[in-house]
């Protein structure tokens, strides 16, 4: 299978089973339309005649013959060798727990998908108790998995920092007799921060989330205070403090945007000036009380997302540079079969905990009570729903076998999926649309650093 898109001047061709980006000229890029194995030994008459009117049959039978031979060393073209692992895609240990520390929050976002917080469940924050047996569940049913991760979410995680650093504490403290390690990620809305808990996050904290939905005017629209207020003033300074005292250790600013700020691009800037080198525009999909993007605003978000990697070309002549969230793709060597074929986990080694101590897939199930897995207090978890996730995988998703972004985004988001078409195994289609568009400018970017803006086909 192989992929085609021209894009700013470069004719590029994926070959979606081994990874392979080439860029091609004009005659290559059409001949790829017309050709495809079993190859013969010479190029087809009736392609040749084709062709003709454009291209001479000398250089259309050369190109032929350079096509056979990439087929020939497997990079065009090329078998999937992936399916046979589908097999190892059974339920494995829990290794990464989501701890919605907080069911709770300050703002009242308008686009908040957890019901501004409370995941419709009502407003209340995690005991301690019921974090230390979210850290014992971990412990005794990761297996052999030495690295085990920890995400504070919500509503707003700073809400309930006490059982937070005592979580972190109590985890620490078994990790020795588990010859075990934690890594730790808090997301917040940056309201509570102070000098110690920017402390504690940056000595504690593998990763840590920060909301804000870039330009000022854009957040305060949408990131609001009950009394409709924003935001953006109270939070932008500490958010400039924690990352000024970071050091290497991992963060990003994380926004979102809606059907109403279609020229995003202008938020990444707006944050990158801001000072911040890490950056997310995350879409908000489905209805999201009408702020959701649909198929209308498809075409308007495709020039965006090209206008963004050209945009960040631009800045990266002029010696700036930032990492944003979408655009990063390893074309190289990408992450393990296994995990190419089922992505996140969810549901099988990653798991979320709610306040009361219920067991749900991840974060954006909470609240489906279909898929409650069991409750961390009692004891009980159900391993039917484990096994269910952990076989749906790119082979078990009908359009996503036969898509060429597949290994990209391992067969979608399944909250997505449920929540939009009622079936974990059913991809959602914006959401497929907009990876795609993005995997394509990701592959035009690094083009563009790898060859500049003069390139053959210009």
């Amino acid at each position: 299978m192989i992929h085609k898109f021209k894009l700013n001047n470069f004719n590029i061709v994926l070959d979606v089973n081994s990874g392979g980006v080439h860029i091609v000229d004009e005659l290559t890029y059409d001949l790829l339309d017309n050709v495809e194995p079993p190859f013969e030994e010479h190029c087809p008459e009736t392609v040749v005649k084709k062709l003709s009117l454009s291209y001479s049959p000398e250089d259309i039978e050369s190109c032929y013959q350079e096509i056979v031979q990439l087929y020939e060393e497997k990079i065009l073209f090329s078998e999937d060798d992936y399916e046979k692992f589908a097999k190892y895609s059974v339920a494995s240990p829990v290794k990464a727990l989501c701890l919605n520390i907080s069911h709770d929050c300050q703002l009242r976002c308008k686009y908040c998908f957890a019901s501004t917080g409370d995941f419709g469940k009502g407003r209340k924050l995690m005991p301690f108790e019921t974090a230390k047996k979210a850290i014992d569940f971990v412990l005794e049913n990761s297996g052999d998995r030495p690295n085990l991760e920890v995400d504070f979410f919500g509503g707003e995680p700073l809400m309930n920092f006490d059982v937070v650093k005592q979580t972190v504490e109590y985890a620490r403290s078994r990790e020795t007799e588990y010859n075990k390690k934690f890594r730790f990620t808090i997301t917040t809305n940056g309201l509570l921060l102070d000098d110690d808990k920017i402390d504690f996050i940056n000595k504690e904290m593998s990763n840590v989330v920060l909301s804000i939905d870039g330009r000022k005017e854009i957040n305060d629209e949408f990131r609001v205070f009950p009394d409709g207020s924003g935001c953006y003033d109270l939070i932008i300074d500490k958010y400039k403090e924690l990352v000024a005292q970071r050091g290497e250790k991992e963060y990003y600013v994380r926004g979102t945007f809606t059907n109403q700020n279609l020229n995003f691009s202008d938020d990444v800037f707006a944050l990158y000036e801001e000072g911040f080198d890490q950056i997310s525009i995350e879409p908000v999909t489905g209805d999201a009380q009408g702020y959701g993007i649909t198929e209308r605003e498809i075409p308007a978000i495709f020039r965006e997302y090209e206008n963004l990697a050209k945009r960040i070309f631009e800045n990266e002549k002029k010696g700036g540079k930032f990492n944003f969230f979408h655009f990063m793709i390893d074309l190289d060597q990408g992450p393990c079969a296994v995990k190419r074929l089922r992505g996140c986990g969810c549901g099988n080694d990653y798991i979320a905990i709610t306040p009361d101590g219920d067991i749900f897939p991840c974060h954006q199930f909470v609240g489906e009570d279909k898929f409650k897995m069991g409750n961390i207090n009692d004891g009980t978890f159900n391993q039917s729903i484990k096994e269910d996730f952990a076989s749906a995988h790119i082979y078990s998703k009908p359009e996503c076998k036969k898509c060429w972004a597949k290994f990209y985004c391992s067969g979608g988001c399944n909250a997505n999926n449920y929540q939009y078409n009622g079936d974990i195994r059913s991809a959602h289609k914006i959401s497929c649309q907009l990876e795609k568009k993005r995997l394509e400018c990701a592959i035009m970017l690094k083009a563009l650093r790898t060859f500049g803006e003069e390139n053959e086909n210009s």
